[in-house]
C-alpha cells in the first residue's frame, strides 16, 4: 500500500494517508511515460518560424548585367542566395510539430509516473491550502516547512485554482500549481516533490476511478 505524509496548514507533519491503489499502485511503464512527455513537449512548439527563399524575396526581376562580355560571373537576379539581400537556402518554414497520443496511453503514463513518485516518497498531502489574499512569502514558507522548497522543484496540485493561490505561487522559481483534473505526466516528471491537497487527492480519485 502506497502512503504519503500528511501536513497541516502550517506545514507541520500530522500523520500519513493511504494513497488510492488505482492511481499510485499501477505498473510503471517508462516507455509510455517517455512517449507522452516527448509528445507534450512537441505539442508546445509553435512552428511559426519562416524565412524567404529566392522566389519569395521582393525584386530581382531584371538581369543585373548582360550574360557575356563583362568579365564578371554570370548572374540572373540580385535575389540569388549568393547575394546579400537574396533568398535563404533551405530555411525553416511553418510546420505542425504535434504528435498524437491516445487517451488510454496518456492515462497509463500519468498513473505510471505518479506510482514511481509515490514509490520514491515524493508525494505529500496537505489538508488544505487556503489563501484569502495573495502572499508569496507565506506560500514559499509553507513549502519550505514541508521540505518541498527551495532546493527542490515543487508541484502543488489543488482541486480548483483560485486567484490568490495562483498569484502567491507564480513568482516563485521552481514552483508550479496545477489543477487535479488537468494534471499531466510532464508536470509529474518535471517536479521533485508533489504536494497534493486533500481535496485534490479526492478529485483525482474520482477522475481516475476506472
Amino acid at each position: 500500500m502506497a502512503t504519503a505524509n500528511v501536513f497541516d496548514q502550517n506545514g507541520a507533519k500530522s500523520g500519513t494517508v493511504d494513497l488510492p491503489k488505482n492511481i499510485f499502485e499501477a505498473e510503471v511503464n517508462e516507455f509510455v511515460v517517455h512517449e507522452v512527455v516527448v509528445a507534450y513537449l512537441a505539442n508546445q512548439r509553435q512552428g511559426t518560424v519562416n524565412t524567404k527563399e529566392r522566389s519569395d524575396v521582393r525584386g530581382g526581376g531584371k538581369k543585373p548585367w548582360r550574360q557575356k562580355g563583362t568579365g564578371r560571373a554570370r548572374a540572373g537576379t540580385i535575389r540569388s542566395p549568393l547575394w546579400r539581400g537574396g533568398g535563404t537556402v533551405f530555411g525553416p518554414h511553418p510546420r505542425d510539430h504535434r504528435l498524437k497520443v491516445n487517451k488510454k496511453t496518456r492515462r497509463i503514463a500519468l498513473k505510471s509516473s505518479l506510482t514511481a513518485r509515490a514509490n520514491d516518497g515524493d508525494i505529500m498531502v496537505i489538508k488544505a491550502m487556503d489563501f484569502s489574499t495573495p502572499k508569496t512569502s507565506a506560500f514559499a514558507s509553507l513549502l519550505k516547512s514541508m521540505e518541498a522548497y527551495p532546493r527542490k522543484k515543487a508541484l502543488v496540485v489543488v482541486d480548483k485554482i483560485d486567484d490568490a493561490t495562483l498569484r502567491s505561487a507564480r513568482n516563485i522559481a521552481g514552483v508550479r500549481v496545477a489543477q487535479a483534473n488537468e494534471l499531466t505526466t510532464y508536470d509529474v516528471v518535471w517536479a521533485d516533490k508533489i504536494v497534493l491537497t486533500s481535496a485534490a487527492l479526492k478529485r483525482m480519485e474520482e477522475v481516475h476511478a476506472s
